[in-house]
């Protein structure tokens, strides 16, 4: 399959908000997510291919208007890679199973790992406990 053939499919697959988001790199607006304010408990997956990144466990409030994780669930489910996007020295934070672009992690979370996964909630699905 070619590198054409495979973004076209991810144009079928998702909407243009999630493509801007999770191919190209983009980013929602801060306070217009679905879920930079949901409180339910559940897990929140890779948009893209359903991969299980994080819980509502770690989920906590950032006053950023993303969602913001204090870890993740599974380490083999994220790749972190530097991104000097922008004029920034930042940490990308990229599903490991498609590649596809999910925030940026920042070291100014609490304690105690003190990370702060700022994920765009166009990239993620809840799958919410009371299912």
């Amino acid at each position: 399959m070619t590198s054409e053939t495979k973004e076209k499919d991810w144009k079928d697959k998702l909407t243009k908000e999630q493509y801007n988001v999770l191919r190209k790199k983009g980013t929602e607006r801060p306070f217009t997510g679905k879920y930079w304010n949901n409180h339910d408990d559940g897990v929140y997956k890779c948009a893209a291919c359903g991969s299980l990144l994080f819980s509502s466990d770690t989920k906590f409030e950032s006053g950023t208007g993303w969602p913001s994780f204090s870890d993740v669930m599974d380490n083999e489910n994220i790749e972190l890679k530097e991104d000097r996007s922008y004029g920034m020295v930042r940490t990308e934070v990229s599903c490991k199973n498609c590649g596809g672009h999910l925030g940026h992690l920042f070291m100014d979370g609490p304690k105690p790992t003190k990370c702060r996964y700022c994920i765009n909630s166009v990239s993620l699905d809840f799958v919410s406990e009371s299912r």
